[in-house]
Parts: C-alpha cells; sequence; structure tokens
C-alpha cells in the first residue's frame, strides 16, 4: 500500500512535500502563483489551482468600456412602448404622428399646452387670468399627503402649471375664437374653485366679444380638497353656458382620455356639439362601482367614446389628425348663420316664450 499511496505529513500540503523534476517541463496549462495574482488583481493565499484559465473572466474591462459608450449614445426617451398593442414606438416618428400609435391607432394623452399648439394657429393664443390660484378654502389636511396648500404649491412647480384649466383666446385659421384646455398631469384634471372660475370669466369674456367657445376636457371630476366649492362649479359653469346660449354662441365641447366625474356631469356635456377622441374613457361613476350597485356585468366598452357615440352621448367621434379641421367646419358654419338677423331674431322669441 505504500507504493501506491505516499504518505503526507499532517498539515503540509501534498505538493509542497513532492519534489519536481527540474528537467521535467512544467505544463502550460498550469498557470503560477505570481501570473494568477497578477491577472486577477488579488492576493493569493497559496499556489494556483490547475485549469485556473477555464474559470477566468474573459474582458470585463472592454464589456464595461462599450456598456458605457452604449448608455452614453442611446437617449432613455428614444423608444415609446405603446399602451395598447405594446408595439415599440420611434419618439420622434410618435411625436409627428400627434401622439398616435401608428400600429393600433391608440391615443395618448397629450398636456394643455401640447393641444393648444396642434388646434390653434401659431402664437395666437393670448392665455388669461393666469395668476389665480387656490387658496385652500376649507384648510384641507389628510393623514396619508401633506397639507392640500403644500400639495397645491409642489404640483405648481412640478407641472408649471397654476391651475389644471389654461384659458385664453386665439384663432383657427384665423377666425377667432375663446378656449379652454384640461390638463390632466395637475392633479388629474380635477375642478376646483380656480378652475371654475377661470372657465366663467371666460364665458363672460366670450359673451363680450361675440367669440365662439371651445372646450377640451380631460378630467377627474370635482377636487374633493375643496368639497362643496368643488360641487359649486358645476351649476356656476353650467349656469355661464346657458346664457351663452341665449346670446346665440356656440359651444363645443371636446373630450378626451379621461373625462369623468363632475366634469363631465356639467359644463362638458352642456354643448351644441359634443366632440370625442377615439378610445377616450368617458363617465361619472366608475365601473366597478356600477357594478356593485347594479350587481351586473358591463359591457367591455363601457364608458368608452365610442359606446357613447352609440348611444347618442356624443355626436361623433374624431381621430386627432381630424380634428383641426372639423372645428374648422364648425367655425365657417357657425359665422355663415351669424350673420343672418333671421336667427337672431327668432331665438330672441323662443327665449321670452320660455320665460
Amino acid at each position: 500500500m505504500e507504493k501506491i499511496f505516499k504518505r503526507v505529513t499532517k498539515g503540509t500540503p501534498e505538493r509542497e512535500t513532492e519534489k519536481s523534476d527540474p528537467k521535467e517541463p512544467q505544463s502550460d496549462s498550469t498557470y503560477s502563483q505570481s501570473e494568477d495574482s497578477r491577472l486577477n488583481g488579488q492576493k493569493s493565499d497559496g499556489p494556483a489551482p490547475k485549469f485556473a484559465w477555464s474559470i477566468k473572466p474573459q474582458s470585463e474591462g472592454k464589456v464595461a468600456k462599450s456598456s458605457t459608450l452604449v448608455d452614453k449614445e442611446i437617449p432613455d426617451d428614444l423608444w415609446i412602448k405603446c399602451s395598447k398593442c405594446k408595439e415599440l414606438l420611434y419618439s420622434k416618428e410618435f411625436e409627428n404622428n400627434r401622439k398616435v400609435c401608428h400600429k393600433c391607432g391608440f391615443h395618448f394623452r397629450m398636456g394643455a399646452w401640447e393641444r393648444i399648439a396642434l388646434l390653434l394657429d401659431e402664437g395666437s393664443f393670448v392665455e388669461m387670468n393666469r395668476d389665480l390660484v387656490t387658496s385652500d378654502p376649507l384648510g384641507f389636511t389628510s393623514l396619508a399627503e401633506p397639507p392640500y396648500y403644500v400639495k397645491a404649491a409642489e404640483t405648481r412647480q412640478k407641472t408649471g402649471l397654476n391651475e389644471a384649466i389654461i384659458t385664453g383666446v386665439g384663432t383657427l385659421e384665423k377666425m377667432p375664437l375663446a378656449v379652454s384646455v384640461c390638463d390632466f398631469s395637475y392633479q388629474g384634471g380635477s375642478m376646483g374653485s380656480v378652475f371654475g372660475e377661470k372657465l366663467v370669466r371666460l364665458i363672460e369674456f366670450a359673451l363680450e366679444q361675440r367669440l365662439p367657445l371651445l372646450t377640451v376636457s380631460a378630467s377627474g371630476g370635482a377636487r374633493m380638497h375643496e368639497g362643496i366649492f368643488s360641487l359649486m362649479q358645476m351649476a356656476k359653469t353650467t349656469a355661464a353656458l346657458a346664457r351663452l346660449g341665449q346670446a346665440g354662441l356656440p359651444h363645443i365641447s371636446l373630450l378626451t382620455d379621461p373625462c369623468t366625474g363632475g366634469v363631465i356631469a356639467s359644463y362638458a356635456a352642456v354643448a351644441d356639439v359634443v366632440l370625442a377622441e377615439p378610445g377616450a374613457l368617458i363617465g361619472f361613476a366608475g365601473a366597478r362601482v356600477i357594478e356593485q350597485v347594479i350587481r351586473q356585468k358591463l359591457p367591455p366598452d363601457f364608458q368608452t367614446a365610442e359606446f357613447l357615440l352609440e348611444h347618442g352621448m356624443v355626436d361623433r367621434v374624431v381621430p386627432r389628425k381630424e380634428l383641426r379641421q372639423l372645428l374648422v367646419s364648425l367655425l365657417n358654419i357657425y359665422q355663415l348663420t351669424s350673420n343672418r338677423p333671421s336667427i337672431t331674431v327668432e331665438r330672441e322669441l323662443e327665449v321670452s316664450y320660455a320665460g
């Protein structure tokens, strides 16, 4: 047995006890201790194991360098994933296509200033009542959120907007009109006391200047932080629009995704022409709340623009690329009819009879 198994002293590695023959050449597949330490950049506690080359990381420096170059050359917003069909959209083509997916036609949300630039003549818009901001009438506080006045200040700083609605006047193919546009990024486009005040002031200005009114709505409804003051804006804006209708001035309402709650239950639905973008979510209460109340399953397309069109709540669903031309046609019709004195006399007789 001693010839087969060589006895090794306890605590001494067998490799150290063996004497290497100086005449025998060393194998190329075995790294020395100094070579392995130099390649790995670490101190070695003992001799290098055999076949160390098989587990050595390869080209670590080159991979890190190439990944760094890729990160610098490719911007984060170069591609956008469609929320509906999951298609990757090139950002420049996406912007040129008015934020509409070229594959499935899904309409992404737009900010208020983006919407103004899309609909009105370039450089024609003049904003009104920009400096109006909320004063936190209820002193609203919540355990889960900071006080309302703090949240409002943070939202103004984050979005660059003083309120969820932008109002002003501009031109569309050189035809003047009053315009209000909601921005969903400001607290979900919710309607508070300042929201309603800005809209009513715009309506009154349209009455004075005999201008048609275009409202673009994207809102989650009345703002809960202002309680009853938010709910009062529903009656306030609707009453102002009634005076606009009595004066024979048109109100065109455009419903975009989403338009819910107290906004769709008030001024957004009180219009001479109600338009909507494809696939827009439009409704008062949430679908789950309605299902719990009626205990029935709702249709899959419930509360969409197409569903409301089928049931007579919307006059027309208009793709974004056709929207501007349709508004031009509607304004041309108004200008033709507004020059007919018989229409004005007849309307005055109807109003006096109804009173």
